[in-house]
């Protein structure tokens, strides 16, 4: 069926009719200027994938009316623009797709049709053992073994790199996957089919939220879903609530990037945000890195949320150029992007209730330890 939202779609540039985006300001909808950022890329998703079947106009408007929604365990549907697995979890899922074909071809059908829907990334980190350590060939020597215990594995892997399209496999010894998501596959902004529209995932480890330090929303699923999202399945899923997280000031010079990602983690914990969004926002989120962002969102398991989403900033895109290079994304792409998505609206109308200013409590708690300390030492030494 069509989509009866086909009329939000207009092109990024004018000058490439053939390159467009959703442009949800178009909906005329007041409801939308209130909505998290992190809700509108979920809105976003299900307004693109509208076909009145898989994801129903009942449930876009269950999206627009979060308000009042997210306190009625209301389920909606979620299609991620892509899939990311590590080979533990990443494996039977290639060997079912190869199942698949398998049995296509004892059907009489053609296997070359098997294939992932949505795009999916394997990347395999899971099997290296450290043997060998403090020696120079140590590398060496550990990747060596790895290849060694796994050749059956990597061998199939390997075949299932090039058998299936839509489906890349990153090859041992290129990095955690969580880092590679980070620095190479992720995208931030998509641009398939003629659409340009935000990245997001979902990944069989229970670390996949790291990427929402980058603006890309994303959590960990179980295998069988994110098998279901690779076969153009959505993912039904409990519309979330949003905790709103103000960060204000800069950081005293004492504090380092592990006080603000220990305190942060401690102060969540204590609040209680168990399967809830959280999302931060304010003026201290500036004066964050991506790593420091990366790694707060990484310690979500830890703190019990689905999520924790630093929306796309300036930030964001100067990182993507450092780690990639100027692109034709980078600039109007991503910039437009989220313009359109986020409409200036502010975070801090996701809920009234929020959690007090984090970097204004650690730059007066360490500014009187420092006073303290020095005093002490300066008193010791008179005496």
């Amino acid at each position: 069926m069509s989509n009866p939202f086909a009329h939000l779609a207009e092109p990024l540039d004018p000058a490439q009719p053939g390159k467009k985006f959703f442009n949800l300001n178009k909906l005329g909808d007041s409801r939308y200027g209130r909505l998290p950022f992190s809700i509108r890329v979920l809105l976003e998703a299900a307004i693109r994938n509208c076909d009145q079947f898989l994801v129903k106009k009942d449930d876009i408007e269950n999206i627009l009316n979060w308000n009042v929604m997210q306190h009625e365990n209301i389920e909606v549907p979620f299609k991620p623009a892509r899939v990311i697995l590590q080979d533990f979890t990443g494996v039977p899922a290639v060997v079912d797709f190869a199942a698949m074909r398998d049995a296509v071809k004892k059907l009489g059908g053609d296997p070359e049709k098997i294939n992932p829907i949505c795009p999916a990334d394997l990347v395999i980190d899971h099997s290296i053992q450290v043997d060998f350590n403090r020696r120079v060939d140590s590398l060496q020597k550990n990747q060596d073994l790895e290849f060694e215990r796994n050749r059956e594995r990597f061998e199939f892997l390997k075949w299932g790199s090039q058998a299936f399209r839509n489906m890349r496999i990153i090859p041992p010894g290129s990095g955690i996957i969580h880092q590679v998501n980070l620095e190479y596959l992720a995208r931030v902004v998509f641009d398939q089919d003629g659409y340009y529209y935000p990245d997001s995932l979902v990944g069989t480890d229970s670390h996949t939220t790291m990427i929402d330090g980058l603006g890309v929303l994303g959590w960990g699923v179980g295998g069988i879903e994110a098998e279901a999202v690779m076969l153009g399945q959505p993912i039904s899923m409990v519309l979330p609530q949003v905790i709103g997280y103000r960060l204000m000031g800069n950081p005293h010079p004492l504090v380092t990037s592990t006080d603000i990602v220990l305190t942060i983690t401690k102060h969540l914990r204590q609040v209680g945000v168990v399967g809830k969004f959280v999302e931060f926002f304010g003026p201290g989120v500036a004066q964050l890195s991506i790593a420091d962002r990366a790694t707060i969102a990484n310690m979500c398991p830890e703190y019990g949320a689905t999520a924790a989403f630093f929306p796309v900033d300036e930030v964001s895109i100067k990182y993507l150029v450092q780690k990639r290079g100027p692109c034709r994304h980078t600039g109007a792409a991503l910039r437009t992007e989220h313009r359109a998505l986020a409409s200036r609206c502010p975070s801090s109308r996701h809920r009234q209730q929020f959690l007090h200013s984090l970097f204004s409590f650690i730059f007066v708690s360490f500014s009187r330890i420092w006073r303290l300390a020095w005093w002490n030492v300066s008193s010791a030494r008179k005496s």
